[in-house]
């Protein structure tokens, strides 16, 4: 019998009982660290307002390739009852041929999570190319759930840190806050800026994918050399 359960996988080991305690001890500390940080972030006190009443280019491309494109404020985001906001910056340049690899596999598990999410707090992803190649690119990958807008027009990448000052894209989350008329930013996976050890790159969205997370169960965990590509 093991420190924490009755439960004996069928042919182990004392030495891979006593092991898989151990490491189970760390996963019980680690789920008890992420709730306590997941609190604190809660409990951040009142972030900067929106600096602008940002305008976003939106649309959708119908079965038939009809398209419809309209202007949408950021103000809008925000569905009567829904006081949050969770916005992606998608890596899609608007002089490139095609989006970053490792945003799009993001992006294919959100869609099928996009619908739960929306249920409860308001969730766009923004990125910089012109909005027709975004939905052409979201047509291609079948993202039926994701709202999208593009920020070719105005400041929103650069105020917000999903654009460096060379006009690179960065794949950051920001989450604001809507309080009576005023909208407060909130959060930033401000992981993405921070120094990181040699070979864990930024990991400042792992939680919400799934990817990386099944790789690390693995005997072999994430490898060195492999990423995500449009295909295989």
């Amino acid at each position: 019998m093991g420190r924490f359960h009755g439960k004996r996988f069928p042919g182990e080991s004392d030495e891979y009982r006593a092991a898989r305690d151990e490491l189970l001890a760390a996963e019980i500390d680690l789920r008890a660290r992420i709730e306590a940080l997941a609190a604190l972030r809660r409990q951040l006190p009142q972030g900067g307002m929106l600096k602008r009443d940002y305008v976003f280019t939106e649309g959708n491309i119908d079965s038939s390739g009809n398209e419809t494109i309209r202007q949408t404020k950021f103000s809008q985001l925000f569905e009567a009852g829904k006081n949050e906001l969770i916005l992606y910056s998608f890596m899609y340049a608007a002089s490139a041929d095609k989006p970053c690899p490792m945003c799009t596999a993001l992006l294919d598990g959100l869609n099928g999570n996009a619908p739960h999410v929306a249920d409860r707090v308001n969730f766009a992803v923004v990125a910089k190319a012109p909005i027709l190649k975004i939905l052409q690119w979201a047509q291609e990958r079948g993202w039926k759930n994701l709202r999208f807008l593009s920020s070719e027009k105005n400041s929103y990448n650069s105020d917000y840190f999903a654009e460096n000052s060379k006009s690179r894209q960065l794949p950051a989350i920001n989450v604001f806050r809507k309080r009576g008329d005023d909208i407060y930013h909130f959060y930033n996976t401000e992981l993405l800026y921070a120094p990181s050890a040699e070979g864990q790159d930024t990991r400042h969205v792992d939680l919400i994918w799934p990817l990386w997370n099944l790789f690390d169960l693995t005997p072999t965990g994430r490898g060195a050399d492999w990423y995500p590509k449009f295909s295989y």
